[in-house]
């Protein structure tokens, strides 16, 4: 089982399927080919992204640990051990109308190679779980391109609503927000 340590703040959850654990140095190629892939990066980048920019995304993910106390886990499927994604919550101070403000804004990204096998369902639910607890049931936003339906399907699924339709970098966006969770709700 991967672990969290004093140089790797990252809490590790486990699911039926999958581990999410802080990044490895050794996870940087699998992220790289994934960001070569136009079924990945589509609806993230535009445009595939190269070594530097996948490793300046895995080091700000570290930082965001230490600084926030959240960011986004390396996805690891536990049969075959391989990294296949990243998931998790960020405060990214997006220069954004309407604003997101302190709300914190879930994320995830899969190998397309693993899509429709309900990991993505997996890796957000058990993401959430820990938010609501993190976050003492906070409302929290995700911001995605309208177009990525499936997307979109996974966030409804966890009660993200639509409540704008914006620009950012002067793409179209889509945000939606998921309210603040009673207990009871929770529940």
């Amino acid at each position: 089982m991967p672990a969290a340590t004093p140089n790797h703040p990252v809490p590790v959850l486990e699911t039926a399927r999958l581990w999410l654990r802080g990044y490895h140095p050794d996870d940087l190629p699998a992220f790289v080919a994934m960001f070569q892939n136009p079924d990945f990066y589509r609806y993230l980048t535009g445009k595939p992204l190269g070594e530097e920019d996948v490793w300046v995304a895995i080091m700000r993910s570290a930082g965001h640990w230490v600084l926030k106390g959240f960011g986004f886990w390396a996805v690891e499927e536990k049969a075959t051990g391989h990294f296949i994604g990243s998931i998790g919550f960020v405060d990214r101070k997006r220069d954004i109308v309407p604003p997101i403000g302190d709300a914190p804004e879930i994320g995830w990204l899969l190998d397309p190679a693993v899509h429709g096998q309900g990991l993505a369902t997996e890796a957000v639910q058990a993401v959430i779980a820990w938010g609501d607890k993190h976050f003492q049931g906070a409302r929290t936003v995700c911001l995605m391109d309208p177009d990525n339906e499936a997307s979109r399907r996974l966030a409804e699924k966890f009660g993200y609503r639509e409540y704008a339709r914006t620009t950012y970098h002067d793409e179209p966006a889509l945000l939606l927000e998921r309210p603040a969770q009673s207990e009871s709700q929770k529940a």
